[in-house]
């Protein structure tokens, strides 16, 4: 037994060690199980990443560039070229095993991707073709071109250069082809160096002149034209010229501007956008980029429209075009298109000073204007007042959307001159009764002009305002004058008198005062007659005439209210005439039946 149980004992012991030598035999093996893996792992990346499967090799060899399989085996023919450079910097033997099968493989992906993209930008070429087809159609495939930047950049860069050299000889024959044809259907009539404000309609031209066909009026009115830069007309479909020519159509110079750079902003906006998506670049070198494509075109239309504002009077046209370029550079700015904005400059740095210039043509010409050659005189309102009104309200109108303060005061030098003009003719009249309804007529006609189309707070409108109430008030002084201009002396007088303490002197007024009871008590009625008639007469607005009527009879009641306070004084109450004198409640109702209705 002692035996069996000492053998047992040291079987036990055998054991324990051994199974720590099978624990320790475990954990080699473990780690041994754990580094195979990693490098295994590691190998098979490896191994991957310069393997080239046959079908990439297939794909790339056989698939026409249009096929999705061509553009999935490219996109990995560009992951594993990348893998294979990562791992020859790390001094990876095995890549010299696979180097000249990418290299085959990536010389033949590049020619087959340069063949068919300069295809397609050859494509843009042909007569008729809508070259924005094609251009679209190459946005699915713009990893080709990123494909070889990152793998061949001279022929990156040879794409790049016929593309530019391409679509730059489009624009630029697109754009004279379709000015030229765009510059047909303008208006025949335009406005001409002589068709200023203050030139006068009889002025005499050269023998050999062709007579005027058209009112010089309408070169100042803005009519429908303004319409050009309301949200609804201003992205309108451009103008077709073959089309407006069948239709017998004619248009001025803003709407084909519109129509024109309408179309350069449409095209500019979408050339910039795809030059960065398949070119891939932004900021200055998509700048310049776009300008290699553009450049030509834009610098092509800015000479046309220099040469054309060259010999251009027609100041609310370049004022149409400048407010439709500010429209224009706002949707540019929506569209977060920053490559035009130079050019909008440019293009304001040219409109912006013939304006100018035109406005102050304008304003010398009614400087130098001579009253005395204008032919006949007239009370209604002068035609080049109207002009001035039309005019002003036009440029006031459109200057109210986006303004502007340097237009503001070229307006306020043309209206000084406008109404030292209006004082120069009313200078020729001999009475100044006929000097105040000439005033008059001009302000009212001005005012009424103005207020349809500018705000009625603006300057013009206030001014005008204040310039005809002042004649107003004076022309009704003068109006009441004849026939009550004796009650207006006495009342003036006594109120003076009176006020200086001095009411004693009116003692020796009685015959004068009964005089100018009676006198009035006969004549008055008829008096406010001819009032009226002679006012009606005299106006072209019935309205501004109605006002006047009631203006003159308001102060006659106010006049005779006054008289009434005078014989109200004790020197005078004991007057025997102020029984005749006529009741001022009886005077307001009788002459309230003679405000006309109009």
């Amino acid at each position: 037994m002692e035996q069996m149980l000492g053998a047992f004992q040291s079987d036990l012991s055998s054991i324990s060690s051994e199974i720590r030598t099978l624990q320790e035999q475990s954990g080699a093996m473990n780690i041994r199980l754990r580094n195979r893996q990693a490098v295994r792992g590691k190998l098979g990346e490896l191994v991957d990443g310069l393997v080239v499967p046959s079908a990439l090799v297939t794909a790339i060899l056989e698939a026409p560039v249009t096929e999705p399989r061509f553009l999935e085996q490219l996109q990995e023919l560009d992951a594993k070229a990348a893998a294979v450079r990562e791992q020859e910097a790390r001094g990876t033997a095995a890549c010299a095993d696979v180097r000249g099968v990418l290299d085959r493989l990536r010389i033949k992906a590049v020619t087959k991707i340069r063949e068919f993209i300069l295809q397609k930008i050859y494509s843009f070429r042909k007569p008729m073709t809508n070259y924005q087809i094609p251009q679209t159609a190459l946005l699915k495939y713009r990893f080709f071109y990123q494909f070889l930047l990152g793998n061949e950049r001279a022929t990156a860069k040879e794409i790049r250069d016929e593309y530019v050299e391409t679509l730059s000889k489009i624009y630029l024959s697109y754009y004279r082809s379709y000015l030229g044809r765009l510059m047909k259907v303008q208006y025949e009539e335009v406005a001409e160096k002589d068709d200023l404000m203050g030139v006068e309609d009889t002025a005499k031209k050269g023998f050999f002149s062709k007579p005027s066909l058209r009112s010089r009026n309408t070169i100042f009115t803005l009519g429908t034209r303004g319409s050009v830069i309301s949200p609804t007309e201003l992205e309108a479909p451009i103008l077709v010229p073959h089309t407006a020519q069948r239709g017998e159509q004619r248009y001025p110079f803003e709407a084909l501007f519109r129509s024109q750079h309408y179309a350069l902003l449409d095209n500019s906006c979408r050339e910039y956008l795809f030059i960065c998506e398949f070119f891939v670049v932004s900021g200055s070198a998509a700048h310049d980029l776009f300008h290699a494509v553009m450049g030509r075109t834009l610098s092509m239309t800015l000479k046309h429209l220099e040469s054309y504002l060259t010999d251009c009077y027609d100041a609310i046209a370049v004022f149409l075009c400048i407010h439709i370029v500010l429209r224009f550079r706002n949707i540019a700015a929506k569209r977060d298109v920053p490559a035009l904005d130079r050019y909008w400059e440019q293009v304001l740095t040219l409109l912006w000073p013939r304006f100018e210039l035109i406005l102050e043509m304008n304003v010398q010409s009614v400087r130098s204007t001579d009253p005395q050659r204008l032919g006949g005189l007239d009370t209604r309102p002068h035609y080049i007042t109207r002009r001035y009104a039309e005019f002003s309200s036009a440029l006031v109108s459109i200057n109210q959307t986006i303004p502007n303060e340097r237009t503001m005061q070229l307006l306020g030098q043309l209206q000084v001159e406008v109404e030292n003009f209006v004082l120069r003719v009313a200078a020729e009249f001999s009475s100044r009764k006929e000097q105040l309804v000439f005033l008059i007529n001009n302000y009212d006609m001005m005012l009424g002009v103005l207020m349809e189309r500018a705000a009625d707070d603006s300057k013009e409108v206030e001014s005008f305002q204040q310039l005809l109430n002042a004649r107003t008030q004076e022309f009704i002084e003068e109006l009441l004058s004849p026939p009550f201009g004796g009650l207006v002396a006495f009342v003036k007088e006594a109120e003076a008198l009176i006020e200086r303490g001095q009411a004693e002197r009116l003692r020796g007024e009685e015959a004068r005062v009964t005089q100018l009871i009676r006198g009035f008590g006969s004549s008055w009625k008829s008096s406010v007659e001819s009032l009226s008639q002679d006012v009606m007469r005299s106006f072209t607005n019935f309205k501004n005439g109605t006002s006047i009527i009631q203006g003159a009879l308001t102060q006659l009641i106010q006049l005779y209210h006054r008289f009434h306070r005078v014989l109200s004084q004790p020197q005078l109450r004991a007057l025997p005439a102020r029984a005749e004198l006529i009741n001022i409640h009886h005077l307001m109702v009788e002459l309230k039946k003679h405000k006309p209705n109009f």
